[in-house]
């Protein structure tokens, strides 16, 4: 008897608490091991506090009835850039535990994920968390719950994953109400792969959701997708370590191990059958996620290129939204134009290659996708700003997202006014509950890369909640801002920006520069420029050596013939001088472009 099941909710309102006390409850953790956040494993995870990684786990159960259940626990990111991860859980459950904060209410993310399981038609169990606060309000919010879903304010459930009260009851839902698996255990054997990780010693480690027949150990797998004939070292299940067992059948959810060290050979959203009695048809895998954002990522040292490729290779396998490919910069040489869903993907993506490979990394300025259509009618795809074409440009088509903003009707004006500042369309407005209003905006996802976020939360004194979605593309008044030094572009420091915001990136952008890069023998101009109009200027000064100290007196020609000499000597070293910017310079004017560490 199994049941397959996700928890899904915005972030922070006690995903991971809950799936702790179902661990304990059901006795696969005892009190000696356990951990807060148990299944959060990464620690950039448990330093954040937040779920980055969707992780498995099976529970025993036993029933109201006395029978003995199987369920299958998948806990969920919350954070907005980490959506792939979650609609790629759905498609291993039938039923998902929709959870809301009574202290807080419905949020962004919450409706998002609420819509992701009604797209994967799952059953959903509207849950009330943390009723053991002062400040909670059950009733409120869970007429506003029942009212979204459409069901019953009776029949949201309340707990307390802190304390463990009502999660009993929550299982026995579970049970009661999410239907059993409906493969067919005869059919060819079929499974797909929600998830994978790289062992060093074990090689690729996939993990699967069986729906149709069984599979064995030491029988031969087929990946559908890429045709490619594996040996089963090991299959088991996940409880919550790693439990081996003979095999896995229809509906269960489990890992395995066929000792593949290349890891483009595990693809997630691929199809396993059985290699002796193939499957004909696949199962229908995952859309391929589309970046967002993209930055470059360079070795400080450019003979750790190498590591960087693998340690990338490696990271994909585990994170399937991450797209690169190569690419080299005149400023810091060979490395990688990275494409992200967000922000705090791109962080977390930096941050785990430093950690876990050892990686000493610089990352330019985050940019988004722009479409440009020349007047000669050719059409080129930018994700550099060093590819923006130099011919006459017809038009630019930008990323737009459509944003939305769940917050007290206190702050409507505040968030209105930074909206529009933004470039923002009002699409609509709507009333959750008395207090609590839904606002939709059209936006440049430009705008909101940033710093929209912090924004949003410092103008709502941090009561807000954001969720985006794209939305196509719209024509803009884009510009490519060049920084030279010296007369000679720097393509590291090029940046897309809105016509109207060009000068106040040149002018921030130079007078960084001039107080980074040290003065050389010679003055170094350091302009913003659009194609050929400079927009701003600082100057370098040259360093002078007192050619004079030695003039002790008598007459003035002899002064004016030593500071001519200078003076030629200084014009002739700036025509054949260059400016060599150091790579803590780059380090520092990249990094501060950055926005800060967020959590949402």
């Amino acid at each position: 008897m199994i049941r397959n099941f996700c928890i899904i909710a915005h972030i922070d309102h006690g995903k991971s608490t809950l799936a702790d006390r179902m661990l304990q409850l059901t006795g696969v953790v005892d009190a000696r091991q356990m951990r807060a956040q148990y299944l959060d494993r990464m620690d950039i995870e448990r330093e954040r506090g937040i779920t980055i990684k969707s992780q498995a786990v099976r529970l025993p159960w036993r029933g109201a009835d006395g029978t003995q259940y199987v369920l299958n626990l998948i806990d969920t990111p919350g954070h907005v850039d980490f959506t792939y991860e979650v609609s790629r859980s759905l498609a291993a459950c039938e039923g998902a535990i929709l959870l809301v904060d009574a202290a807080q209410g419905i949020e962004a993310q919450t409706l998002a994920n609420l819509y992701l399981a009604l797209e994967a038609d799952l059953h959903l169990i509207p849950v009330l968390n943390k009723i053991d606060l002062p400040a909670a309000q059950p009733e409120k919010y869970a007429a506003e719950l029942a009212n979204i879903i459409g069901c019953d304010a009776s029949d949201v459930l309340r707990v307390s994953a802190k304390t463990g009260e009502g999660v009993a009851e929550l299982l026995d839902t579970v049970i009661a109400q999410v239907p059993p698996p409906s493969g067919n255990p005869h059919a060819p054997a079929r499974a797909l792969i929600f998830d994978s990780v790289y062992d060093t010693y074990r090689g690729v480690v996939t993990y699967v959701r069986v729906v149709d027949g069984k599979l064995s150990r030491r029988e031969r797998v087929l990946m559908l997708s890429t045709k490619a004939v594996h040996d089963t070292l090991e299959i088991g299940v996940i409880s919550p370590e790693p439990v081996p067992t003979e095999a896995l059948g229809a509906g269960e959810v489990g890992y395995l191990i066929t000792g593949v060290k290349n890891v483009r050979q595990a693809r997630v959203g691929d199809t396993l059958t059985s290699a002796a009695s193939p499957a004909t048809r696949p199962l229908p895998g995952y859309a391929n996620p589309k970046p967002m954002v993209f930055s470059g990522l360079y070795p400080m040292d450019g003979d750790d290129y190498p590591e960087l490729r693998d340690a990338l290779d490696k990271l994909r396998l585990n994170d399937a939204s991450l797209v690169y490919e190569p690419e080299t910069s005149t400023a810091l040489g060979f490395g990688f134009r990275c494409g992200f869903l967000g922000l705090l993907h791109m962080e977390i993506v930096r941050e785990r290659l430093e950690r876990e490979f050892g990686l000493v990394l610089i990352s330019t300025a985050p940019n988004v996708v722009y479409r440009v259509v020349l007047e000669s009618g050719g059409e080129s795809i930018v994700t550099n700003p060093s590819e923006f074409p130099d011919g006459k440009v017809a038009k630019v088509f930008e990323p737009v997202v459509r944003a939305t903003v769940l917050a007290p009707s206190d702050y409507v004006g505040a968030i209105m006014e930074l909206c529009q500042s933004r470039r923002g369309a009002l699409l609509g407005m709507e009333y959750l509950s008395t207090d609590r209003v839904e606002i939709r905006y059209t936006m440049p996802l430009a705008e909101i890369i940033f710093d929209f976020f912090d924004q949003l939360k410092s103008r709502t004194r941090g009561y807000a909640s954001l969720d985006y979605e794209p939305a196509g593309e719209q024509e803009a008044d884009l510009v490519k801002v060049d920084i030279l030094l010296q007369g000679e572009p720097v393509d590291a420091f090029s940046q897309v920006v809105h016509a109207d915001k060009a000068r106040d990136y040149g002018l921030a952008m130079t007078a960084r520069l001039r107080e980074l890069i040290p003065r050389q023998q010679f003055e170094v101009p350091i302009q913003a420029a659009i194609g050929s109009r400079v927009i701003a200027r600082e100057n370098i000064r040259a360093l002078r050596k007192d050619v004079l100290a030695k003039c002790y007196g008598g007459d003035i020609t002899r002064k004016r013939k030593l500071l001519e000499k200078q003076k030629e000597g200084k014009r002739r070293m700036k025509v054949i001088g260059r400016v060599e910017v150091p790579q803590e310079a780059f380090v520092a004017a990249l990094s501060t472009e950055q926005a800060p560490e967020r959590k949402r």
